[in-house]
């Protein structure tokens, strides 16, 4: 221990006796306010993947929370018993591919942000019902619930699996603290619609004027209520205050293994010939994606809710 910085050492592999001083980040914010998170990661229904490796999805956030050690963390596969999570918690992370908040666990959602709450969704929150067209099982649409509004955002589809560019705002907010003016990233390309756009912050963008989504690819949608005014960008990170509280929406997220994989091809700008591959992390890859993830536990931890 010196000049106020704790560290603890570890051997190595590499020589007999050899140490290396390695700072433990629970020492480093020994004395700062503790913060609880609420991590919900899961697929429907319950214990399913629905397309999205769920494992390390949860592993890697778990371990960002970690990181930051001003962070506990509780963890559940959907929105049952919301309210008794949410008591005492100060961050919500939701990363899920079917599970969504009823009307009952919404109105809890929606008052625990108002009261200074806060919530990081990622990828497939802004997504949740799907239903059947005409009965045939094969083309679905996503159907627009009461969470929809609280998030802020509705998924429409997204095209096979690409490579594109993000373009990051000129905004103070925290979570885009840090990062490039623009990244490139392999993902699915999430066309989301704006609930309210004069109550959102647009904090990351793409260019797509039109949805290259091959015909019986995806989900179904009457008008491409995604696209922006301009006729060729595409909201794929915002927030959107609520009360005291805040939400953060990023679209981005995308990750499979062989078990999970439900990816038929991928653009032919990612792998030629539109191979899958059996193994994808995607933006978990980048720095660009594990920065906004630290920076939204940062910016959780700057919650207004009563202490």
């Amino acid at each position: 221990r010196g000049g106020g910085r704790y560290m603890v050492f570890c051997s190595v592999p590499a020589g007999r006796g050899t140490s290396v001083a390695v700072e433990c980040p629970h020492m480093k914010h020994e004395g700062e306010p503790r913060y609880r998170a609420h991590l919900i990661s899961g697929g429907y229904p319950a214990g399913a993947s629905a397309g999205h490796d769920m494992d390390y999805a949860r592993l890697r956030l778990l371990e960002i929370l970690y990181e930051d050690a001003r962070f506990s963390a509780t963890v559940s596969s959907d929105f049952s018993d919301l309210s008794r999570w949410l008591d005492g918690a100060d961050l919500l992370v939701t990363y899920v591919a079917g599970p969504y908040p009823d009307e009952t666990q919404n109105d809890e959602l929606r008052s625990w942000l108002e009261s200074g709450g806060r919530w990081l969704a990622l990828h497939g929150t802004s997504g949740g019902k799907a239903a059947s067209i005409d009965g045939d099982r094969r083309r679905r649409a996503m159907v627009k619930t009461s969470h929809h509004e609280t998030l802020g955002g509705f998924f429409l589809n997204h095209p096979p699996v690409r490579r594109f560019q993000v373009d990051v705002a000129k905004s103070v907010h925290p979570v885009v603290q840090g990062l490039p003016t623009v990244f490139e990233v392999d993902d699915e390309l999430y066309l989301v619609e704006l609930q309210d756009p004069p109550s959102t912050e647009i904090l990351l963008t793409t260019q797509l004027p039109e949805d290259p989504s091959p015909t019986g690819f995806g989900f179904v949608y009457e008008s491409d209520t995604a696209l922006q005014p301009d006729g060729r960008t595409r909201v794929l990170g915002f927030s959107k205050k609520a009360g005291r509280g805040e939400v953060v929406y990023i679209a981005l997220g995308h990750c499979h293994s062989p078990r999970s994989n439900v990816q038929p091809f991928v653009d032919e700008n990612l792998e030629t010939g539109g191979v899958t591959p059996k193994l994808f992390r995607g933006p978990w890859e980048t720095t660009a994606f594990r920065q906004l993830l630290r920076n939204g536990c940062e910016w959780g931890a700057q919650c207004l809710r009563p202490r």
